[in-house]
């Protein structure tokens, strides 16, 4: 499904949903972060998406993690709340989502990367090639706080 992100847009549609969602800020032994290339937007991102009822939040950053990226993580920390009324994502079906996510910091534990119906590639990236990819502002700050490790959760 096609999806427009508006991000502090005065043109933005109104939302008409609120869904939890989870991404997973994933490093490895060298410092990479995981990171897919989505493939509803083109834009890379951590892996992450919307919690499924029956299972609670971790295991929704798990299943995710493990959708999009074939690898498979345990998390082990919060990073933060993310719920920017100002941003909002416009799905081709007409539903206009409040951004409602929790990110967590997980660990990798085995696996090996594979793409899916939602992520085009999946890579390893250094911190210092991050401003070097199409990155929707989120998504940035989501990896600004997970490479900060002040240890602070942040919250909106």
């Amino acid at each position: 499904m096609a999806r427009v992100d508006y991000f502090h847009d005065p043109d933005a549609p109104k939302a008409n949903s609120l869904r939890p969602a989870v991404s997973a800020f994933i490093q490895d032994d060298t410092g990479q972060i995981l990171m897919i290339r989505r493939a509803d937007n083109d834009k890379y991102a951590i892996p992450g998406g919307q919690q499924e009822a029956g299972e609670t939040l971790t295991q929704t950053a798990i299943r995710e993690t493990k959708e999009e990226t074939g690898f498979d993580v345990s998390v082990i920390d919060l990073i933060g709340l993310y719920s920017n009324p100002n941003h909002v994502i416009a799905y081709d079906d007409g539903e206009v989502r409040q951004e409602f996510s929790i990110c967590f910091r997980a660990h990798l534990i085995g696996g090996s990367a594979k793409t899916s119906s939602e992520s085009k590639e999946v890579v390893w990236v250094p911190e210092n090639q991050i401003e070097n990819l199409n990155i929707h502002p989120s998504i940035r700050l989501r990896l600004s706080h997970g490479i900060d490790r002040k240890g602070k959760v942040y919250y909106t």
